[in-house]
């Protein structure tokens, strides 16, 4: 039987989870079009419009605590829309698409995500930037934001039974990371550099089989809420903590609600909700999903979907007729 988010007993029957699929799907199949065309902000267009769409089919009362900006920028979903058609009221966090320069340069690890919970499941986090720390279920409880580098590697190494020298850490190609690329490097850690999309970094590090097992860095604040709704379902471990980028940042996270800016954020601060279900499709090639693949008049998508409840992971082929007719998601 399908997995669904539930309420109480009261409230009228929740949403199919894997309805939520369909709408990654429709953003990756829009953006995936625009791949290596250098034009970013037209695949991200394409797949905010797909994606808006396929919600506003859904039988949900939807709000965007997560998107791409305020009301005035539209057509971004902004923070703070409403979609569906009424129904189960959801908090959604979305980025059409994670990591657009990968698209438009045709790199790998773009994907189309998304995370629901229960109202208030979900923080509404600053744009701003978040120092982040993502392991594995089994490194979870040895590591810490606030230990050193070389202290979380050799934690990590230990929980898995290998040398530090076979753990592979994932970071964001930036200058702000050249003090801990060198740590890691003194460490005796393998590094594999990204220069997008640490959303699929961080989840990676709780699939077996990826080759990744941490996740450090300064990355998007936004981006950590979404990694956090995935990896509480898999049992991982992530912490994160703001790092604003100017007054103007700092001061908006305290209007929030952010009192201490300094406190770390563990994943029930970022993903308190009971019922979270994470969504992706790849839109290029990635360490989590593959990307789209064209065939003639039919395309390929490669979904995964987690549920927190459950901890239900399921990954999901599907093979779409182009050009059929549309149809709604739920009758």
């Amino acid at each position: 039987m399908a997995t669904m988010i539930s309420q109480t007993v009261t409230e009228r029957t929740p949403v199919d989870t894997l309805d939520f699929v369909k709408v990654t799907e429709a953003a990756a199949l829009a953006a995936s079009r625009w791949m290596g065309r250098g034009e970013r902000n037209i695949a991200d267009g394409a797949a905010v419009e797909k994606m808006r769409d396929a919600l506003n089919q859904m039988e949900i009362a939807g709000r965007i605590v997560i998107g791409e900006g305020e009301r005035d920028e539209a057509p971004m979903l902004f923070i703070g829309e409403e979609l569906g058609l009424g129904g189960y009221a959801v908090d959604i966090a979305v980025d059409p698409v994670e990591g657009t320069n990968l698209v438009a340069n045709g790199l790998p690890n773009s994907i189309a995500v998304m995370a629901l919970a229960e109202r208030g499941g979900l923080l509404h986090a600053p744009d701003s930037y978040m120092q982040k720390l993502a392991v594995g279920p089994k490194a979870a409880p040895y590591v810490h934001i606030d230990a050193s580098v070389a202290d979380n590697l050799e934690a990590v190494a230990n929980a898995l039974e290998r040398p530090v020298n076979d753990i592979t850490v994932v970071i964001l190609e930036r200058p702000r990371h050249s003090d801990l690329i060198a740590e890691c490097r003194e460490a005796g850690a393998r590094i594999k550099l990204i220069s997008d999309g640490d959303v699929d970094a961080a989840i990676a590090t709780c699939i077996e089989g990826t080759g990744i097992h941490v996740a450090m860095g300064i990355g998007g604040a936004p981006e950590g809420v979404l990694a956090a709704a995935a990896i509480k379902g898999l049992g991982g471990g992530f912490m994160g903590r703001l790092k604003p980028r100017s007054d103007e940042e700092a001061e908006r996270a305290r209007a929030m609600g952010f009192g201490d800016l300094n406190r770390v954020l563990t994943m029930d601060d970022l993903a308190s909700g009971e019922n979270i279900a994470f969504v992706a499709t790849g839109i290029t090639d990635g360490d989590l999903v593959r990307g789209v693949r064209f065939m003639g008049n039919q395309a390929r998508t490669h979904s995964i979907l987690i549920h927190s409840a459950t901890g239900a992971v399921r990954f999901i082929e599907s093979v779409h007729r182009l050009g059929a007719k549309p149809f709604r998601l739920r009758s």
